[in-house]
């Protein structure tokens, strides 16, 4: 048995390679598996748990066949996709996990995470990150007419590839303070996140940290089991 990490799908009618890439993947090698964490980025964009599309309704059938199985399946919520509600979690039978979740399989302390809390030097995302998950700001979204939510989602996107065209690579990567603080935080011998698009293991002295890699060209899947970490790619298009 082991333990498989992914994130950043960005599952979307727009990809429909990706989106029967990660389907074959929940109902072949994830069944396998003990458990399957998903670390954020799912959906390109997630509106909200009300959503009535075919893409939704079809990758909600296939979590819950999932974990029908008997295979534990746990999601952090991502920048595209952080509307993701306890719905979305009866409907799955999914567990959402917090921003910081701590882990301590095969006699590893692994902290998981997105990863879009440790890019502190993207001050103007992190100031519209803070808005976003306020509590009240989050309600107020979910309750505005599906519609209106779905225009705010296509004027996001938007408005995140223009500014993120203008910055520098550097900017949009992780701070290594913020990561050696938040792995202190948690006495962690082991930082797993996504976001970045970047997939690496990076060697902190005796602590690393392992980058997983977005579904796009290829499909990435970090596997933890007797034999310790190892991060595999197939290519998809």
């Amino acid at each position: 048995m082991s333990i498989l990490f992914v994130s950043d799908i960005h599952l979307s009618p727009q990809r429909p390679t990706i989106v029967r890439a990660f389907l074959d993947f929940l109902g072949g090698r994830a069944q396998q598996a003990e458990a399957l964490y998903i670390l954020g980025d799912l959906f390109e964009a997630w509106v909200g748990d009300d959503d009535p599309s075919e893409l939704a309704t079809t990758v909600k059938g296939a979590l819950a066949a999932l974990t029908s199985c008997g295979v534990s399946v746990f999601i952090q919520r991502g920048n595209r996709d952080f509307t993701l509600g306890q719905r979305f979690a009866r409907e799955t039978g999914a567990t959402l996990l917090a921003d910081e979740h701590l882990v301590s399989d095969y006699g590893t302390r692994t902290l998981l995470m997105h990863g879009d809390s440790l890019c502190t030097d993207d001050e103007d995302y992190q100031r519209f990150r803070k808005k976003s998950r306020h509590p009240l700001y989050l309600w107020c979204l979910v309750h505005l007419p599906l519609k209106l939510r779905q225009n705010i989602a296509t004027n996001w996107r938007k408005k995140s590839a223009d500014a993120n065209s203008n910055k520098a690579s550097q900017i949009m990567d992780v701070n290594a303070q913020a990561v050696a603080a938040v792995m202190a935080k948690h006495n962690a011998r082991t930082l797993v996140h996504g976001h970045t698009h970047r997939p690496d293991v990076h060697q902190l002295g005796d602590n690393q940290r392992i980058v997983l890699g977005d579904w796009d060209k290829y499909g990435w899947c970090l596997t933890l089991d007797n034999h310790g970490f190892n991060q595999e790619s197939v290519r998809l298009v």
